[in-house]
């Protein structure tokens, strides 16, 4: 298995915290919806209504959203082939039953080439987190391992190759869940949900509301929930909604998106709540160091790599 699609951990219910889907139809629509975001910007442009400027109501809405996004999935590509200082934040609680996922996630882009950090952190116990880090133009990505994970290696870091350079704007476990989630919005306005709304607010950003399916979230896998766990959420349950909302800059970039919702079926119920936002931009004081080398375990083998990992889902798989 590819050690860099290995790394790119999202947040998984019970545990079980790491899975990727890169490539397959998810990777391969967002390139699609990416392409015709660079077509409508220039035959619509995009940018945001001014304060107080009325925004398409009705049956324009629908076209008016439906720009926006594609305009959102371009810049967003823009965010992360480009070098400007950038910074997110993805809270991402899950509940199915008593059953609880509860994570933070920090993405930090600087320099140039730029450095990546992309912080996990556990709401739910402090002791819980990896840290991945990988220096501009190195061959070596870093993880930092929390107390929970300490048994994996005698110091505090491990290194492995690194082999992301190039690959799909949504590769980087610190997007990867946002693509996911823009897309599903991409997938709800195809299917012609009829609930969508734009408004302009006071500082001149445009704030979007539609709705997702709660089997349109699933299929694109924004929580990784496992197979048992699925089994409990019945069909009704699957055509329930989550409430969307995304909020652009008034030059058209993706400020917030943020998904939510209780659904109740035979039995289970399931509560999402999924909330990324753009912080202000990172300096080099949020950088890390590179590691001395004592303070390191090198993997330097596949072989190692997936030792590694599997003691990391074994640790996750038990710690509820």
């Amino acid at each position: 298995m590819n050690a860099g699609v290995r790394r790119a951990f999202h947040t998984s219910l019970f545990g079980g915290r790491r899975d990727v889907d890169h490539g397959g139809p998810t990777m391969t629509r967002l390139r699609t919806i990416t392409a015709l975001g660079l077509v409508l910007m220039l035959v619509t442009g995009c940018g945001g209504a001014r304060a107080g400027r009325a925004v398409p109501d009705g049956e324009d809405v629908a076209e008016y959203v439906r720009d926006k996004f594609s305009a959102t999935l371009e810049r967003l590509d823009d965010d992360l082939t480009r070098s400007d200082p950038h910074q997110s934040r993805l809270r991402s609680f899950t509940r199915i039953d008593d059953r609880k996922a509860d994570m933070t996630s920090t993405a930090i882009q600087f320099g140039d080439p730029p450095s990546r950090i992309h912080k996990n952190h556990s709401n739910r116990d402090s002791n819980d987190y990896r840290d991945y880090f990988h220096p501009g133009g190195s061959d070596v990505e870093y993880v930092l391992l929390g107390p929970v994970y300490a048994e994996l290696a005698p110091t505090p870091w491990v290194s492995m190759p690194y082999d992301g350079a190039g690959l799909d704007v949504c590769y980087w476990s610190g997007y990867s869940t946002v693509c996911k989630m823009i897309n599903a919005v991409a997938r709800s306005l195809d299917n012609g949900h009829p609930d969508k709304k734009a408004r302009s607010l006071r500082d001149g950003r445009v704030e979007l509301t539609t709705k997702v399916s709660l089997r349109t979230f699933l299929d694109e896998r924004i929580v990784i929930i496992p197979d048992w766990a699925l089994e409990w959420i019945d069909e009704p349950m699957r055509n329930g909604f989550l409430d969307t909302r995304l909020v652009l800059s008034a030059e058209g970039r993706l400020q917030e998106i943020e998904m939510t919702g209780l659904i109740s079926g035979e039995g289970h119920e399931i509560e999402v709540r999924e909330h990324y936002q753009v912080l202000p931009a990172p300096t080099e004081h949020d950088v890390p160091a590179v590691p001395s080398a004592d303070e390191v375990t090198e993997l330097t083998t596949e072989e190692e790599v997936d030792e590694f990992y599997a003691g990391m889902q074994q640790i996750t798989s038990s710690s509820d």
